[in-house]
């Protein structure tokens, strides 16, 4: 709504003097432009092709060729997902007036005008522009209005303009064509709601006080922003951005850049609050954010030029609540200048928690953006994971405003090198700013995480063709485990083959010579392959060669080490050996894997397996010498042995587990699991893996251990089996508990290590779940007490999600609706986070049909929280067949309203699956998908098949498996 906005006289003289400046740099620019384009076409020294199979082949097939050229498709270019490549952005002028109050019809409403300047690449009589769920003020009966920025040159009229709903465009469709080389405006009006969808520029609501307030914020990643603006929403469309907020008095605005005026202003009669910030870097469009809200801030004492704030409402930042998150920020900022070899690239970093964010972090440059419970931390509510997470999703987040926002992927098809860098270099930055945690091990978390998912027939690349990621929910599929877990895994085995130092600098010289630009995957390789050329560094094929058997195909090997003859071979692991991989592979699904391995506690030198078999004599054991490979784990592949070598480290494990380092303890209990349930190794070696837990103290292995015999407790929960199954692992555990009974003075201390206050977690835990007599009678207890005096919770934050869990599922409805109140009420967001997952814990079948009924509730249950509510009912042995009704009775309200553009919503599937493993279960999986393909699946469509796979792979594990499980813990268990 135009008329209502104010344009000062000096901004209205800055802003011709800058468009002077413009005309002298916008034609170069767009010359660089068309060559980048140009440039990125095809990565350098090109790809494999498809089907070679030689170590040494080279590439015909460009994987970054888009679908427009790739083929045929829709013959109208509006009817194409991707933008034409004849028009690119340089700078938007963008005003927005988010409304905070409903209007007369009780919508939630902005208004805004933008004005892009974009330089013509290819002579064009077509404007396309992104634009979605916005309402269009007309120019002489169209949505926008076209200007060139040098009046001399004569501009081509609009003949007709139209929405495209499918693709998300606003279409102009011009009598004439615009020049290459020339620059042009395009001035838009506009509306929108700011719906409470998470999504675009939406708003937030929440109580202090006893008042209910509301904010506005945004979230653009991955194709949002045109829901706020019309934008060139591509990540390779990088611009300059200014951007004017109009808000209420009494509240502030934020963006990416620094404020550069606020005044008080009216517009229509209404006095508000005019905010203008300094124009931004070149960057994406999926980077941009904006808020207006009453929150409060603490700020670093800026010892650097860097402005450091935490943003958040008033009572957190009062109590504290941010303060770690100020402390570690500084900490981390600094190491990876020092890591990056590469200044920090703004002015500031304003860090803000929101009340309602549906994923767990964004990275917007300069203004990231959290969910409360990854940026908030109470020194008296919050427990040590908590903490940690904080500690990590800062170190995730910081670590993207160079590689990902400074550099950026060019299409979203390279979405892993984004996330894949940012969950590896995470833990360093964690690990500087916490260098007593030992957390750089805890990547081998990510790594064991990863391996279900890539295991599977349905997997895919890293790196996928473009033609197979266009539509937004294509887009959103990509933000998984794959691209977030593997792409740590293989980056991190890079910088170990090639040494850390190495590594870095390596970045450091492909982060300079890309700066402000986007880039494809390959053009990091020919960096890291600059600095790898020198006599230190020997490597058996080039790092793009090593590294494209890693991106370019799914799935992982498992390497077979065999004592008795030194033959050492690879091959491509599967859950279920049955299951029929329909993907082709342009490497034949072979890898040049990198092994570091030890004999005998002995470290060797490290060799590499470059074919499907190779022989090493180096790896015959005599007598009782004993191999183990890869060491640290540092490489992403899983490992077995012959017969004999597995009962040498049986024997190691139960007379000297120590002599065996801890991640590789972990390890070992995880391949064999894995590969027992690959029908590669016997399940009962799986199982004997365990039977030294008794003496095992270490949190990395315990947690290891129980992840996998998660897998048996999900799947024999329901069967005879679950009798024995608890009694082994009481026995098991007991040990484990009365230690740090023992060492916390019956529990009345914390354990002083980081990773010992997780394995207290662990204990306890695991007592409570397999029916332990004191651990249930310690739960109730404690619970009972602070029902008793709900302003004095006896219960130590680290102890509190097993503890409430425990007591439910124990208790009754007095607990549960106890527990009801308490989340209401809770102030602190990690403590309403427990109790809501809590809450699940209840054996009381009507209570958790309520509390389905809640999940979807906005007013009960926020909309961020609603799939991780219904996942934790299906959790619960009890509630699982519950939450799979009540998704299949409600699926069309759950994917409208909270799946379209949701990253977690594939987890929605997962997790209610995640027991099937009947004939019954998978028919009426398959019937759920046949009954649904007209409402849609967005992206859990991938999801959707995994769990397919997964449950026929149960259902015949479960059916060759069960009894010979049965018959070993009925022995082990007395």
């Amino acid at each position: 709504m135009a008329k209502g906005f104010y344009l000062s006289r000096n901004l209205a003289m800055a802003g011709l003097l800058l468009a002077a400046i413009a005309l002298v740099t916008i034609i170069a620019l767009s010359v660089v432009y068309d060559k980048e384009r140009s440039r990125n076409r095809a990565p350098s020294n090109g790809a494999p092709s498809v089907g070679a199979s030689s170590p040494s082949s080279s590439s015909s097939i460009d994987p970054y060729s888009s679908s427009t050229s790739a083929s045929p498709g829709p013959q109208k270019p509006w009817q194409r997902y991707r933008l034409p490549d004849t028009l690119a952005p340089v700078h938007y002028d963008i005003t927005l007036w988010p409304r905070l109050e409903p209007d007369q019809q009780g919508l939630y409403i902005f208004t805004g005008n933008s004005t892009v300047r974009f330089v013509c690449l290819k002579d064009t009589d077509l404007i396309i522009i992104h634009a979605n769920k916005l309402n269009f003020t007309l120019f002489q009966g169209h949505e926008a209005r076209l200007k060139a920025l040098d009046p001399a040159h004569p501009v081509p009229q609009v003949q007709s303009s139209w929405l495209q709903e499918e693709t998300e465009y606003l279409v102009l469709q011009l009598d004439g064509a615009l020049k290459a080389g020339r620059v042009y405006l395009l001035e838009t009006q506009f509306k929108g709601e700011l719906a409470d969808d998470l999504e675009g520029f939406y708003r937030s609501q929440y109580t202090e006080d006893g008042v209910q307030k509301v904010l506005a914020t945004s979230q653009m990643q991955a194709t949002f922003a045109r829901k706020a603006f019309p934008c060139f929403d591509e990540p390779a469309m990088k611009a300059t951005f200014s951007v004017v907020l109009i808000h209420p008095q009494g509240t502030g605005a934020l963006s990416n850049s620094k404020q550069m005026e606020s005044s008080r202003v009216e517009f229509d009669g209404i006095p508000v609050s005019r905010t203008t910030f300094e124009p931004t870097k070149r960057m994406s469009t999926y980077l941009l954010a904006f808020i207006v809200s009453g929150f409060s801030f603490i700020e670093g004492d800026q010892e650097t030029d860097v402005q450091v704030r935490i943003w958040a409402r008033h009572q957190a930042i009062t109590e504290g609540q941010g303060d770690y998150a100020l402390n570690v920020t500084e900490a981390i900022l600094n190491f990876y200048e020092h890591y990056y070899n590469t200044s920090y690239p703004l002015s500031k970093s304003d860090q803000v928690a929101l009340p309602d964010f549906n994923a767990g972090a964004m990275e917007n440059w300069g203004l990231i953006t959290y969910r409360e419970t990854a940026l908030l931390y109470d020194p008296v509510a919050s427990s040590t994971g908590n903490k940690e997470r904080v500690l990590t999703v800062i170190a995730h987040e910081l670590a993207h405003m160079w590689f990902g926002n400074l550099v950026t992927l060019r299409w979203w098809n390279d979405l892993w090198l984004n996330e894949g860098f940012a969950s590896y270099v995470e833990y360093l930055g964690a690990d500087h700013a916490e260098p007593t945690w030992d957390i750089k091990e805890h990547i081998i978390f990510e790594v064991r995480k990863v391996f279900a998912v890539d295991a599977l027939a349905s997997s895919h690349p890293l790196s996928r063709r473009e033609e197979e990621v266009n539509r937004p929910s294509e887009i959103t599929e990509m933000f998984n485990t794959i691209s977030y877990s593997k792409g740590a895994a293989v980056l991190r085995m890079l910088s170990e083959f090639l040494s850390e130092p190495v590594f870095a600098k390596g970045l450091s010289s492909y982060l300079n010579m890309f700066a402000f630009n986007n880039t494809v995957y390959t053009d990091l390789w020919d960096h890291l392959q600059l600095v790898s050329d020198t006599p230190s560094i020997s490597l058996p094929h080039s790092v793009q060669d090593i590294m494209n058997r890693w991106v370019l195909q799914m799935g992982f090997p498992v390497v077979t080490v065999d004592t008795r003859t030194g033959q050492v071979s690879q091959q491509h692991f599967l859950n279920d050996p049955q299951a029929v991989v329909e993907r082709g592979s342009p490497f034949n699904y072979t890898w040049f894997v990198p092994i570091k391995w030890i004999k005998s506690g002995v470290e060797q030198e490290q060799f590499w397996l470059l074919k499907k078999t190779g022989i090493d004599s180096r790896v015959i054991a005599t007598g009782d010498q004993w191999v183990l490979a890869n060491t640290n784990v540092s490489g992403y592949f899983r490992v077995n042995y012959d017969l004999e070598n597995w009962e040498r480290l049986l024997h190691l494990l139960h007379t000297d587990h120590q002599a065996i380092p801890t991640v590789n303890r972990a390890q070992l209990l995880d391949d064999a699991f894995n590969l027992a349930r690959a029908k590669v190794i016997n399940t009962t070696l799986a199982l004997r893996t365990t039977s030294y837990l008794s003496k095992e103290r270490d949190y990395i292995p315990w947690a290891s251990a129980l992840s996998n015999l998660n897998y048996y407790f999900l799947m024999f929960d329901r069967t005879e089996v679950y009798g024995p199954l608890q009694g082994y692992i009481r026995k098991q555990t007991l040990p484990l508990f009365e230690y740090y009974r023992t060492i916390t003075a019956n529990w009345a201390r914390v354990p002083p290590g980081h990773n010992d206050q997780y394995n207290q977690i662990n204990a306890l835990n695991m007592a409570c779940n397999t029916g332990l007599k004191d651990c249930k009678e310690l739960a109730l207890r404690w619970f009972s007490e602070w029902m008793a005096d709900p302003e004095r919770n006896p219960i130590h934050p680290n102890l509190k999600s097993t503890v409430y869990c425990s007591a439910i599922a124990f208790g009754g409805t007095e607990e549960w609706d106890f527990a009801w109140r308490m989340f209401q009420n809770a102030t602190v967001a990690t403590e309403s986070a427990r109790l809501r997952s809590a809450l699940a814990c209840t054996k009381a079948p009507w209570l958790l049909n309520r509390y389905l009924q809640y999940s979807i509730d906005p007013t009960k249950i926020r909309k961020q929280d609603s799939v991780s509510t219904i996942v934790a009912v299906a959790r619960n042995v009890v509630g699982m067949p519950l939450a799979w009704n009540f998704v299949r009775e409600n699926w069309s309200y759950i994917f409208n309203n909270y799946g379209r553009g949701s990253f977690s919503f594939s987890g929605l599937i997962t997790g209610i699956t995640q027991r099937f493993s009947t004939e019954f279960e998978l028919k009426e999986l398959e019937r759920f998908k046949e009954q649904n393909l007209q409402v849609g699946f967005g992206s859990a469509s991938l999801a959707l098949e995994q769990a397919i796979e997964n449950t026929r792979a149960n259902i015949r594990w479960l059916a060759e498996s069960r009894s010979q499980v049965l018959d070993w813990l009925s022995g082990e268990a007395k």
